[in-house]
């Protein structure tokens, strides 16, 4: 991985991270469906040079209808779930529930596309899930004191992701990556338009919730994704996933420099056995032998030497 890439992981994740404080500075004060119509909105106000190119905007012509039920899927539904969580549990906290994504990932393509499923990512899973116990461990009340509704919103939303990226592979693996995203927002700025409508706040949010808001948008949402994308072109999607090890200590960080939030020993605990419990599912432990690998590199450079640049 040279220096660059290196870099824009480090961005990126730092900006997937912030995404997490943005949204619990102005998800109070906003409510969970006008905010992320917000930052549906703006995402891909960013994203539309990208989509107005020849080639993307008769793409998303052609599949809408698909990329409208992946926009809701994975776009409108979890971010507003998050929203919801965000109003009780901390930046931190949820950024490490946000890890569990591949697992939710691994198990739908096991049961909707029958991908197979070794031990080693049955044993990912595993660990993962107990590393989900660890942190949840005592906050899972339904009463007033409870965190429980919110922790199974944030599990909603990255089981959500996970239907979400399946989805995504099964139906749209033939057009280019950037017209799905970009289409995913579209769509699910328009879905979310009405149910933001109805709960729009009656008093204006303060200057510091709309610019929370705005760079939710611009930099979490939009610029991040042009920024992901670019790394699948370097390094392949293997190598981009890696930062799904960065981001809760990114949103911890912040959480704890800008918002005062506390990051336990439970917390750490937790981060650490998902994130293992990551590495065995998604393959970037134990996986491949030294001649799998090698031919996974001489497959994945005949590939860059093929494509081309937009």
């Amino acid at each position: 991985m040279k220096q660059r890439d290196v870099v824009d992981l480090l961005v990126l994740a730092a900006l997937w991270g912030g995404s997490f404080l943005f949204i619990r500075v102005s998800v109070a004060s906003f409510g969970p469906f006008p905010l992320m119509l917000m930052r549906t909105a703006i995402g891909a106000l960013v994203l539309l040079p990208f989509l107005l190119r020849r080639p993307r905007a008769a793409e998303l012509r052609a599949n809408a209808g698909r990329i409208a039920l992946i926009g809701v899927v994975n776009s409108a539904v979890p971010f507003v779930l998050y929203g919801y969580a965000m109003m009780r549990l901390s930046a931190g906290y949820s950024s490490i529930l946000n890890a569990t994504v591949p697992f939710w990932s691994a198990l739908v393509a096991f049961a909707w596309m029958g991908e197979r499923m070794n031990r080693l990512r049955v044993l990912g899973l595993v660990v993962g899930f107990a590393g989900v116990l660890v942190l949840v461990w005592g906050h899972l009340g339904f009463g007033d004191e409870g965190l429980g509704l919110p922790i199974l919103a944030v599990l909603g939303a990255t089981l959500a992701y996970g239907i979400g990226s399946v989805a995504t592979k099964k139906h749209l693996s033939h057009i280019d990556s950037m017209t799905s995203a970009g289409g995913s927002l579209v769509f699910a700025a328009v879905a979310l338009l009405p149910f933001a409508a109805l709960a729009w706040p009656a008093n204006s949010p303060g200057a510091l919730e709309w610019l929370s808001a705005v760079l939710l948008g611009v930099f979490c949402t939009g610029f991040a994704y042009v920024v992901f994308f670019r790394l699948i072109e370097r390094i392949g999607s293997v190598g981009a996933v890696t930062v799904t090890f960065l981001v809760p200590a990114f949103a911890m960080l912040w959480g704890a420099l800008l918002l005062g939030e506390a990051v336990t020993a439970r917390m750490i605990a937790g981060t650490a056995i998902i994130l293992v419990g990551t590495s065995l599912t998604t393959g970037l432990l134990g996986t491949a032998s030294p001649a799998a690998a090698l031919r996974s590199l001489r497959r994945t450079r005949a590939a860059r030497e093929g494509s081309r640049p937009d």
